[in-house]
């Protein structure tokens, strides 16, 4: 596999080679300074271009300047999308390297992102401007305020109804949207707010999550994962019992840290509703 150095010489090279590419700008986890490396991260590339026509939806192109991948998708071509007048190639090599390469051509806008410029050959006058020290402060944990915590626990324990109904009815796909899709939303909103009070507020647990481990305690992880289950009914029971029990636990820590009021007459309401279907 080409390291990373072999891999910013070959996109460098490809911008400094040809004078319709104006600048280059690295975003996504390379650009993050709070991302762990490893040999999975993705080259989240924009070239900025005053005419993108060239560029747009022209593998050959792209193939002869970074070779030829294993697979590439263009989502601009695909599914009939309203594009924005960029164009993305996102191309895995033989080697595992990936490229997600996007042509602009309009000015780059700040929006807190980590981003770090390559190559300006316009010195702050064409595309880019300067850019501060990236930091993942855009994705950091936010304290809840009374309304999305009261609606964070309304709706966790008032969308297991419809997991309750599913599995009376054996509408397996229904089930898993609800547990997996709209349920484990609020969990996660939860386990957030909860890291939050335990580890300060100025740190993020990535996209979907995924840092959880490193935040929780082992216990509070272990249960978590057991929160995830298989397609038979009584593991998707076991797995919303122990959702149920881990929300509680972290809910009613987060209230005594801001102050709240856990509303214990919904979690019991539903409860006693699950019970009551799983009787029937």
């Amino acid at each position: 596999m080409r390291n990373e150095q072999e891999m910013m010489d070959l996109i460098l090279g490809v911008a400094k080679a040809d004078e319709r590419i104006r600048a280059v700008i690295l975003v996504g986890s390379r650009a993050n300074p709070a991302v762990p490396k490893d040999i999975y991260q993705d080259y989240d590339i924009t070239y900025f271009v005053e005419d993108i026509m060239p560029f747009y939806n022209n593998p050959a192109w792209v193939e002869e300047c970074f070779g030829k991948p294993l697979i590439m998708q263009m989502p601009e071509t695909m599914r009939d999308p309203v594009g924005d007048g960029r164009f993305n190639y996102m191309m895995i090599y033989p080697d595992g390297n990936r490229i997600d390469l996007t042509f602009a051509f309009t000015k780059y806008v700040d929006d807190g992102e980590p981003a770090v410029v390559l190559l300006d050959k316009d010195n702050g006058s064409g595309f880019v401007p300067v850019l501060p020290e990236p930091s993942d402060k855009l994705w950091h944990i936010k304290p809840p305020s009374p309304l999305y915590y009261y609606s964070c626990c309304n709706n966790f324990w008032w969308c297991l109804n419809n997991v309750a109904k599913g599995i009376a009815r054996d509408e397996l796909p229904y089930v898993m949207h609800m547990l997996n899709d709209v349920v484990r939303t609020e969990l996660h909103d939860m386990m957030n707010y909860y890291i939050g009070t335990q580890h300060g507020f100025e740190l993020s647990t990535g996209k979907n999550g995924k840092y959880f481990k490193k935040y929780l305690p082992p216990e509070l992880y272990a249960q978590y994962a057991a929160t995830y289950s298989g397609s038979n009914y009584a593991d998707i029971w076991a797995a919303v019992d122990t959702m149920c029990d881990l929300f509680h636990t972290l809910a009613i820590a987060v209230a005594s840290h801001f102050g709240f009021t856990y509303r214990q007459d919904e979690e019991d309401g539903i409860r006693e509703y699950i019970r009551m279907v799983r009787g029937f």
